[in-house]
């Protein structure tokens, strides 16, 4: 797999999906200070290793001033280097997807945020191009509208990836521009913060992106995507987006409905409306050429700036996902089109009712969302063992009726 910006993103990504089953969120660290895994500790081929990387670093034009400050509380953190080694991979319906990254709490927040932040985001939008709701959903999926940017130190995390050798090339070039980024003036090694695996900030930039597209947006000579004011960390994502192709006026795309056997492919719009495609909110589709879609359950007419977003994160889910919440914060309404019952014969109502019928019995699943993640497993299996069931952790429609 090729390491980017996006594989980052998704192993962020990845842990909310695995642990979905409550209430939603992502990235970050519990409030409280770092788990001891992500603590310092100590390791002399770490020492060794870094010792061997202050003269490369050296000879790349970093400072030893620099290197000094970066590496003074720096280390070894081994539960960075666990959780590159155990990550799962996750596959997610749209239906759950959208669930967890789009909900009623996570609409509601940027609709909120969009309050907050409209004259800023209105000025990103001016020069950039870029809506206001785009940016602000690009916020909400990255980091919870700034409310979980990541607690572990930086140059600690790349460090240790870049010594632990998987992907020892990538991460080095990480902490280089890391260091670089120190050496600029932008942050202190104290404040450079983010995800285990160096994403940072409020738009989750890696630091080799935060070096490409970073904004110093009001002009006071730092690019700060770390602090409490998301001034440049949302300037930098519409900067992004803008440089990657985004156009003004243009739509990323529509839920629509199309007649079964309708054709694939790109089209536009009045070829797609001669195929009686329409759109699922009613009006007239936008001018343009479009892709259609078929994700699973709904479908969607996805034009040229669909494929901008792909470039923040390369993955149809995702954009599908960005897109949608920017829709709903700007006030447009939920998904017309139901998905249909899963593999067990359960629409998500089911899922949600399966699941509130558990939290009643005394058997913890979380938040009813209709997802069903680990904790509604252990929570079915709890059940099932209690009751003299097969014990599977699967639900079922026996398991909902029996719950009431």
């Amino acid at each position: 797999m090729q390491v980017s910006r996006r594989w980052v993103t998704m192993t962020g990504m990845a842990a909310l999906l695995a642990g979905c089953g409550g209430a939603p969120g992502g990235g970050g660290v519990a409030s409280g200070g770092l788990p001891a895994d992500l603590r310092p500790q100590r390791n002399p081929g770490y020492d060794s290793w870094v010792a061997g990387f202050r003269s490369r670093a050296q000879a790349r034009g970093i400072a030893p001033a620099t290197l000094a400050a970066a590496f003074r509380d720096a280390g070894y953190l081994p539960g960075v280097v666990e959780r590159d080694r155990n990550q799962t991979e996750t596959s997610r319906t749209l239906e759950d997807y959208l669930a967890i990254v789009a909900n009623e709490g996570k609409v509601a927040d940027g609709r909120a945020a969009l309050r907050q932040r409209g004259a800023l985001l209105s000025e990103i939008e001016g020069r950039y191009g870029v809506p206001a709701e785009v940016v602000a959903a690009v916020w909400g999926m990255e980091s919870n509208y700034g409310t979980r940017r990541g607690e572990i130190p930086v140059i600690s995390a790349t460090s240790t990836l870049a010594y632990d050798g998987r992907r020892g090339e990538f991460f080095e070039r990480q902490l280089m521009a890391a260091l670089r980024i120190l050496q600029r003036g932008d942050i202190g090694p104290s404040a450079m913060t983010g995800s285990w695996a160096g994403a940072m900030g409020h738009t989750q930039f890696i630091p080799t992106t935060f070096e490409a597209y970073g904004v110093d947006f009001r002009g006071d000579g730092r690019r700060d995507i770390w602090s409490d004011d998301p001034t440049d960390g949302l300037a930098s994502a519409a900067a992004y987006l803008a440089k990657s192709g985004w156009q003004r006026g243009v739509p990323w795309g529509l839920e629509v409905t199309a007649p079964s056997g309708t054709p694939g492919g790109t089209r536009s719009s009045g070829d797609w409306a001669a195929l009686g495609v329409r759109a699922a909110h009613g009006g007239a589709l936008p001018g343009g050429t479009a892709t259609l879609l078929r994700p699973g359950g709904p479908a969607f007419l996805a034009y040229p700036n669909f494929r901008v977003i792909l470039r923040y994160n390369n993955a149809e889910k995702y954009a599908i996902g960005v897109g949608h919440l920017s829709d709903r914060i700007a006030g447009g309404g939920p998904i017309r089109a139901a998905f249909g019952p899963d593999r067990y014969g359960l629409t998500i109502d089911d899922r949600k009712r399966l699941q509130a019928g558990l939290n009643r019995a005394g058997f913890d699943a979380g938040t009813p969302d209709g997802v069903l993640g680990k904790k509604t497993e252990a929570a079915i299996s709890a059940y099932q063992q209690r009751n003299g069931m097969a014990v599977t952790g699967e639900p079922s429609r026996e398991l909902l009726a029996r719950l009431g």
